[in-house]
């Protein structure tokens, strides 16, 4: 054990992390691209993107030079009462990528914060009109957070039950699931709002990422917020995941008929370089705050909301997503990923080893047959975990559910790689398969 380690051991407390069973962490000394180097001398795949941030690949040099450049001119200024290049250019520029209802943005840290200024928002906005609308309404299977408004909009599980009499009650319905029953989210939208005026339904549009990537029908989940906007609802998108092209566009709202009132982004905001979150909303939000009585106000704020680093961080993330070249990767990691798909349903052993493959973009999860209840305690999990680390691939399993969520810069080799060693695992857990070269560069 490295003298870092064993002050690691001694002085941290690691997120998700239960020490007593946990395995030694991985020293990382420095990275590039697509690749993580550990101290030991060993090179991992970033194959998550380090927890869905990063979108060009670590240390890329354009935003490395753009944050240096605003480091030496502007690094810190409150946001209240004050405002400066960086913050209004990015608003401006996310804005004008976004449906022309959208025209306010709030800046804060993460995505957990984002989503507990829109539920703020939101509860504010009606309590300005003396109207009493406080429940929300939100999806089975949701993860929008690990702050306690952003925990009760989120399934009721082990990371929340500790708390659960501090979360605000909500009512949850199924979420539109490509393979579940068609209208059986509608009917249970339309019995919820035949008893209650709420204030927000909110939801992860196509991808509930944290829950194992289930994936939604685009169509139905449009008519839901159809149906919510038709009611006086107001509807958030917790894109933190699903943003800066994720899913094949640029945000998964873009592939639905009704847009949400407001959005939360997050994650791949700066490239994955430093936290910045977005809630942004439409101008009858904004204008319901409108007043000349102080109280109206939206009162949050954080000591860094719109930190300039961090905005220029966001400005240059967004000049090299909008290039050819990250739009062509986009398609490429997306064709790569189906080939591989199209591989296990033509080979007669490894099509039974999944539950389910599904994809959105660049997003792939496939879940693995198990004789425990899918979920993220499943054991399955640890075993991959380790099979990958030891193999070169950063793989971070929801229970049985493994998923490839790589950064853009990610070439063809380093997903074929990523492929073949889960073709291996597969045929040390379930036997031997037949050999295919099928999803190999497109």
């Amino acid at each position: 054990m490295t003298e870092l380690l064993e002050k690691d051991r001694n002085f941290i407390w690691h997120p998700y992390t239960q020490h007593k069973t946990a395995m030694q962490p991985f020293e990382v000394v420095w990275a590039e691209g697509s690749f993580l180097y550990t101290a030991n001398g060993k090179s991992l795949f970033d194959a998550i993107s380090s927890w869905w941030v990063l979108l060009h690949g670590h240390c890329h040099p354009y935003l490395i030079a753009k944050v240096q450049e605003q480091f030496s001119r502007l690094e810190q200024v409150l946001f209240a009462g004050f405002t400066h290049q960086p913050a209004v250019l990015l608003a401006e520029r996310v804005l004008s990528l976004l449906p022309s209802q959208f025209s306010k943005v709030f800046y804060s840290d993460n995505g957990s914060t984002s989503v507990e200024i829109a539920l703020k928002m939101c509860i504010q906005y009606w309590h300005n009109q003396g109207k009493s609308r406080k429940r929300i309404l939100a999806f089975r299977h949701a993860y929008h957070g690990d702050t306690f408004a952003a925990m009760s909009v989120s399934e009721r599980s082990m990371f929340t039950n500790p708390f659960s009499e501090f979360l605000f009650p909500v009512d949850f319905i199924d979420p539109p699931l490509r393979k579940s029953e068609r209208g059986q989210s509608l009917q249970q939208m339309e019995a919820a709002l035949s008893k209650e005026e709420y204030a927000a339904f909110i939801f992860e549009p196509l991808v509930q990422g944290s829950h194992g990537m289930l994936m939604q029908d685009a169509d139905e989940l449009s008519q839901l917020i159809q149906y919510a906007q038709e009611h006086n609802v107001l509807c958030i998108a917790d894109e933190v995941m699903t943003g800066f092209g994720r899913t094949g566009k640029l945000f998964a709202s873009e592939f639905l008929t009704c847009q949400p009132d407001i959005m939360c982004l997050a994650k791949g905001l700066t490239g994955g370089t430093m936290p910045l979150a977005m809630t942004i909303c439409k101008e009858k939000i904004f204008e319901g705050f409108l007043s000349e009585n102080k109280e109206h106000a939206l009162y949050h704020g954080h000591s860094f909301t719109a930190n300039p680093i961090a905005c220029a961080a966001s400005l240059a993330s967004l000049d090299l997503l909008m290039k050819k070249e990250c739009i062509d990767a986009r398609k490429r990691i997306a064709e790569n990923h189906s080939n591989f798909c199209k591989t296990i349903g033509e080979d007669t052993q490894a099509k039974h080893w999944f539950k389910d493959l599904r994809q959105q973009g660049t997003i792939l999860a496939m879940e693995w047959n198990s004789s425990e209840q899918t979920g993220y305690t499943n054991k399955l999990r640890d075993e991959m975990y380790s099979y990958f680390i030891e193999r070169g691939q950063l793989l971070r399993p929801l229970g049985n559910v493994l998923y490839i969520l790589p950064p853009y810069c990610a070439t063809a080799q380093d997903l074929e790689q990523t492929y073949s060693t889960i073709m291996d695992f597969g045929r040390s857990h379930f036997g031997s398969v037949q050999s295919s070269d099928a999803w190999k560069e497109v």
